[in-house]
């Protein structure tokens, strides 16, 4: 089975605008190349929103050199970006935003849910672009839940659902940059699965709900990412104490120097002081009024 070697947990909430109230669960600043291609994932635990016609999110802001990935449990968010790409993300669906070499974007809860209310829960990932590709141009990819594969579990012991990457004989509706897997399982209580990954990428494993355990000796509550060796071995045994819900990430590793600086990740001190001057000088566009 495929070693572990480090279990992290973070259980404080911050805000992202006023409409996500986030944990950061890893970042490369901390983790750095032991994660790559991933940069950071926040996790908006369900969170009760009240009805409201005021409008909760986060406002015009810049990115450049790397994509995100937003994945909705719970609740609606709506997306607009200067780069035309937009839409409503509705509970199950999908965002692969590809920012590229920049765009300027908006996130916030949809009209429709903003007025209703109810529990908000969502992901968001970054995901590094190779150096060969950090220019290119923005792309948006909208995934409807009903286009993501499905592999039940035998015993109705649960599912997995291939958003990037492949298992077993499925492929996962979005397209990639560089080899990712981007797998979203939810596991009942008292089974167990074996998860087969490659043995070239880096792993991680995200616990979102629920409680596992990892290889019959790691205990691993909520809130928690689990990192494993980039070994010859290639399969994870996991077993849901509580129901659980987590995520699966691998990808091969891009092996190239990380450099970022707010909104910007890149390769070099100066590409990053070049995002800055090219943001400045309006040089991501602008986000379309609708009239």
């Amino acid at each position: 089975m495929k070693k572990v070697i480090g279990v992290y947990r973070n259980k404080n909430m911050h805000w992202v605008g006023d409409g996500f109230p986030v944990k950061n669960l890893f970042s490369y600043d901390r983790l750095g190349q032991a994660i790559s291609p991933f940069l950071l994932l926040d996790y908006a635990a369900p969170y009760h929103f009240d009805a409201t016609t005021a409008q909760h999110g986060v406002g015009s802001h810049p990115h450049r050199g790397f994509e995100t990935v937003t994945i909705v449990y719970q609740g609606e968010v709506s997306h607009k970006d200067s780069a035309g790409g937009g839409g409503t993300i509705k509970t199950g669906d999908v965002q692969w935003m590809t920012a590229g070499a920049g765009l300027v974007h908006e996130e916030f809860h949809s009209q429709a849910f903003a007025e209703k209310g109810g529990l908000f829960e969502m992901v968001q990932l970054w995901v590094n672009l190779p150096a060969a590709d950090k220019m290119t141009a923005p792309k948006y990819q909208a995934i409807e839940a009903t286009d993501i594969p499905v592999v039940k579990f035998d015993d109705n012991a649960g599912q997995l659902r291939v958003i990037a990457g492949q298992y077993v004989e499925h492929q996962g509706a979005a397209s990639t940059f560089s080899p990712v897997n981007v797998w979203d399982v939810e596991l009942s209580a008292e089974h167990v699965e074996n998860i087969f990954v490659p043995v070239d990428h880096n792993t991680l494993l995200v616990v979102l709900k629920g409680e596992l355990m990892i290889n019959a000796t790691q205990h691993v509550e909520d809130h928690s990412i689990v990192m494993f060796a980039k070994d010859a071995e290639a399969h994870i045994q996991i077993e849901a104490i509580q129901d659980a819900k987590f995520l699966v990430l691998t990808g091969k590793p891009l092996n190239e120097p990380i450099q970022g600086y707010g909104p910007f990740v890149m390769n070099t001190k100066e590409e990053i002081i070049q995002a800055f001057n090219d943001f400045n000088s309006g040089k991501f566009g602008v986000i379309p009024v609708q009239s």
